[in-house]
């Protein structure tokens, strides 16, 4: 049995699919093929269940990619283990954000690490909340920015702080006015407001549809979009409202900007959070740049 079968094995069974394993492993599927009946025929088992369009674990072969998982980690861990002792802060960490809070949070955060550690190659993954917490989760990034309350109790996390929600509203709207009053709005009084929010599977749409249901009412969308610079200029030019972390309420990059206004106690607010893999070996590149985003991040959502 060699290492390259169990991670072979390892990505057929997260494809479900023998042509697009073949294509993440770099290698022609007939070799893929011929190296998993030859694993299949030394353990004496049948490890995936063949059809026309899918391929499907066995007993077996759930029982094995459950053990294979747990000597490809104990490989990785030996290997950054290994390569922190003789390259001390040199190495690479991989992190997932979202792009509503990336966009904002990561320039600030990017030159204060690059100038501390010039030899740490970063490489940034955006993507979706949801799909960021399965990458994590499976070790394909490091570290993440996520918002609580997490999904997959597999991630372990640490707090960054806590960003309040505002209410972004367009310039000519009824209650644009109220901030220079010092008058707050409450949630309830958005209940028969059109609402223009992000796309499903992004975490802070999710919120934006909760802090509403909490309020009473379910927010009548009337536009979806998966980057939030588009819904704030949506909101600008007069289409709804919507919700926005403050701290990308504080740097509008649009030419489009709305109006935003801070909301009625119970104020809402997202927890920011550095998420990881439970139990997973932080390189010590990775838990320095954890510790720059930490100090870093914290600072500048609680303002």
């Amino acid at each position: 049995m060699e290492l390259r079968q169990l991670q072979y094995a390892l990505q057929i069974a997260a494809e479900r699919n023998f042509s697009r394993a073949a294509e993440k492993l770099h290698i022609a599927q007939p070799s893929l093929s011929q190296q998993l009946s030859k694993l299949e025929k030394e353990l004496g088992v049948l490890l995936f269940q063949r059809n026309t369009s899918s391929v499907e674990l066995t007993h077996a072969g759930s029982k094995f990619i459950e053990q294979a998982q747990i000597i490809i980690d104990a490989v990785e861990l030996l290997r950054q283990e290994m390569s922190d002792i003789s390259q001390l802060r040199t190495g690479r960490v991989v992190v997932g954000s979202m792009p509503i809070t990336g966009a904002h949070l990561l320039p600030h955060v990017l030159p204060v690490f690059k100038l501390k550690y010039p030899e740490v190659e970063i490489t940034l993954l955006e993507d979706s909340s949801m799909n960021l917490e399965k990458l994590t989760a499976s070790g394909q990034t490091d570290l993440s920015l996520l918002s609580l309350p997490l999904e997959i109790p597999s991630l372990a996390y640490e707090v960054l702080g806590e960003e309040r929600i505002d209410l972004a509203v367009p310039p000519e709207h009824r209650l644009a006015s109220r901030n220079a009053k010092g008058i707050r709005t409450s949630l309830v009084e958005l209940k028969d407001e059109p609402f223009i929010v992000l796309k499903e599977g992004q975490g802070f749409r999710k919120m934006t549809v909760e802090l509403c249901q909490a309020a009473g009412f379910e927010p009548r969308i009337v536009f979806e979009s998966n980057n939030m610079e588009t819904v704030q200029s949506l909101v600008a030019t007069g289409m709804g409202v919507t919700l926005v972390p403050h701290f990308i309420a504080r740097a509008p990059r649009s030419e489009f900007v709305p109006i935003y206004l801070p909301l009625a106690d119970p104020i809402p607010s997202r927890t920011l959070v550095v998420a990881y893999r439970r139990g997973r070996y932080l390189s010590k590149a990775a838990e320095a740049f954890m510790e720059t985003f930490k100090s870093t991040v914290a600072g500048l959502v609680e303002k």
